[in-house]
Parts: structure tokens; C-alpha cells; sequence
């Protein structure tokens, strides 16, 4: 809007200067004007030079009206009014040229200003989406860390009830042999005390046979010791694997002292018989009759006392590979939690 009002004062203030010129209004063209202002549009210069040359006309014919001083001295004024509106204008146009160059001067410094700030606002564009990038893979390394934590939790909890499984059955099976092995040496020695007492009824008339009985009975305590020994390496060996058992080892030591007890009871029983049987030797000629039926008892009393042996081996062997069952169960879970 601007722009046109000075183009309309402009072509106005330079059609003046060309009728000054020695110009006549009416021979005025949009050329001349345009080449006088070098700025608007022809269609405005055009319409505001009809609107100039129709004030033009009217002066002039009041002019003709007027008498030739007064004309003379009206178009002497208008002339002065134009020259000073000129100057004016000039004036005003050189403040508004002063006053668009500083504008341009901050229009440039804001569009720098603008640019470095858009520059600087891509920057951090580019470093926000980074940084949503590297939240997004962080979250998702946090949820498969958090999946991973629950499937190993749920890993050690499985391996947990199965090792709470195990070491139940494990602790029932020894129980059960427990309860068996103290039935079955209870049952020995019952049948001991009665072939005791038969022996001693009987060993007074069979001396005679004593020390092939002595060293039958010799043999079965080396055979006692000797499982006495496979049963304490049998011990030891479960010892050195179970060392990371704690309270349950200590409870399978005490079962097993306590049937080393129970052998070492029957030896001392049949060190006494032996004993008692070196006191009989003196009768031993009395003894040849009743000799044979003797040996057969105690032939079954070996098989008895060989089967016990065997059952409590085979609760031995039983009671180690539950804790060797036991201790992986327990290294998988200490693995698992790692």
C-alpha cells in the first residue's frame, strides 16, 4: 500500500517538474513520467496522470476565468507549492530510503539470526531423534533384560521344587532303608541271641569241631572288616562329594556312624562267641555228632549276615548318587542365579 501511494505523489511531483520544465500538461505521456520516478506500475501512473491532467484542465480553465494577474500569481503560487512540495517529498523520500535501509539492515541480521537459530534448532532436531533412538534401543535391551531375568527366575524356582523333590525322596529312600537295615539287624539279632543260646546249649558237647567253627567264624569278621573298610571308603568318598550339603551330609554322617555302630556291635558279639569258643575247646571231643547241624545254622546266619551286607551297600550307594543327585541340582540353580 505504500508503494503505490508514493508511485500516485510521484508521478504528480514529476509531471509538475515537466510542466515547470516547459512541458504542457496535456502533452505529458506515462513515459515520461516513468522515466522521471523509475518505480510503480503504467495502469497506476496512468490513472493517478488522467486524475493530475483533469485537475490540470480545471485549473486551467479557471485560470482563463481569472484575470491575468491573478492567473499569473496562482500559477506563480502553485509553482512555489509544487517546488516545495518537491523538496518535501525528496526530503521524505531520502528519511523512508535512510529508514528502509536500516529495516533491510535488521531484516538481514534477523534472517541470519533466523538461520542460525533454524540451524541450531536442526541440531538439536537430529539430537533429539539420537536420543530417541538410543531411548527406544535402551528400552528394548531393558525389556529383554527384564524377559531374561524372568525366564531365569522361573528356571532356578523349577530347579528349586525339583531339587526340594529330590532331596524328599532321597530323604524318604534313606528313611526306608533306615527303617529296613534297623528291622533287619533287630531281626539278626534276635536270631543271633537264639542261636546264642542254642550254640551255648550245644557248643558243650561239640568242641571237638570248634576250630573249623573258629575259623569260619574268623573269616566272617574278616569279611565284616573288609565290608566295614568298603563301607568307610564307601563314606569317605561320599564325604569328599558332599562337602557343599551341609546339614543333610551331616545327617547321612550320623546315619552311617550309627550303622558302623550296629557292625561294629555284631563283631564284638562274635569276637565274644570266639572267645567263648576257645573256653570250649576242652569239650570239643563231645561235640563231632552235632557238629554238622551247627555248621549248617551258622552257614545260614552267613548268608543272613552276607545279605545284610549287600542291602546295606546297595543303601550306601543309594545315599551317594542322591547327593551327588543333590549337588547338581544345586550347582544348575547356583548357575541359573548367575
Amino acid at each position: 500500500m505504500s508503494r503505490i501511494s508514493d508511485t500516485r505523489t510521484l508521478t504528480r511531483v514529476a509531471a509538475a517538474k515537466l510542466v515547470s520544465a516547459g512541458h504542457r500538461a496535456h502533452a505529458i505521456t506515462v513515459d515520461l513520467i516513468y522515466a522521471e520516478i523509475k518505480q510503480g506500475s503504467r495502469t497506476t501512473i496512468n490513472d493517478e496522470l488522467k486524475l493530475w491532467k483533469d485537475e490540470q484542465a480545471k485549473v486551467n480553465a479557471l485560470s482563463a476565468a481569472l484575470p491575468d494577474a491573478v492567473s499569473n500569481a496562482m500559477l506563480a503560487t502553485w509553482a512555489v507549492a509544487v517546488e516545495h512540495g518537491a523538496k518535501a517529498f525528496d526530503s521524505r523520500r531520502e528519511e523512508m530510503e535512510s529508514e528502509v535501509a536500516t529495516a533491510n539492515t535488521r531484516a538481514e541480521s534477523a534472517e541470519a539470526s533466523l538461520a542460525e537459530q533454524l540451524r541450531r534448532v536442526e541440531e538439536i532436531t537430529a539430537q533429539l531423534e539420537q536420543s530417541a533412538a538410543r531411548e527406544l534401543a535402551q528400552r528394548s535391551e531393558i525389556q529383554s533384560l527384564r524377559d531374561a531375568k524372568e525366564a531365569a527366575n522361573e528356571r532356578a524356582a523349577s530347579a528349586e521344587r525339583e531339587t526340594v523333590t529330590a532331596r524328599a525322596e532321597a530323604q524318604a529312600r534313606v528313611a526306608s532303608l533306615i527303617s529296613d537295615h534297623e528291622r533287619q539287624i533287630s531281626e539278626a539279632r534276635a536270631g543271633l541271641t537264639s542261636k546264642e543260646a542254642d550254640l551255648r546249649a550245644e557248643l558243650t558237647r561239640n568242641t571237638e569241631r570248634l576250630e573249623g567253627v573258629q575259623k569260619h567264624v574268623l573269616m566272617q569278621v574278616a569279611d565284616a572288616r573288609e565290608a566295614q573298610k568298603r563301607a568307610e571308603d564307601q563314606s569317605m568318598k561320599a564325604t569328599q562329594r558332599g562337602e557343599k550339603l551341609g546339614v543333610e551330609i551331616e545327617l547321612l554322617r550320623a546315619q552311617l556312624a550309627e550303622t558302623r555302630a550296629t557292625l561294629q556291635g555284631t563283631i564284638a558279639a562274635l569276637k565274644a562267641a570266639s572267645a567263648e569258643s576257645s573256653e570250649l575247646k576242652l569239650e570239643r571231643d563231645t561235640l563231632k555228632g552235632k557238629l554238622d547241624n551247627t555248621t549248617g545254622q551258622l552257614e545260614a546266619v552267613s548268608q543272613q549276615r552276607d545279605s545284610l551286607s549287600r542291602e546295606l551297600s546297595h543303601g550306601q550307594k543309594i545315599v551317594a548318587a542322591s547327593a551327588r543327585s543333590r549337588q547338581s541340582a544345586t550347582n544348575s540353580t547356583k548357575n541359573i542365579k548367575a
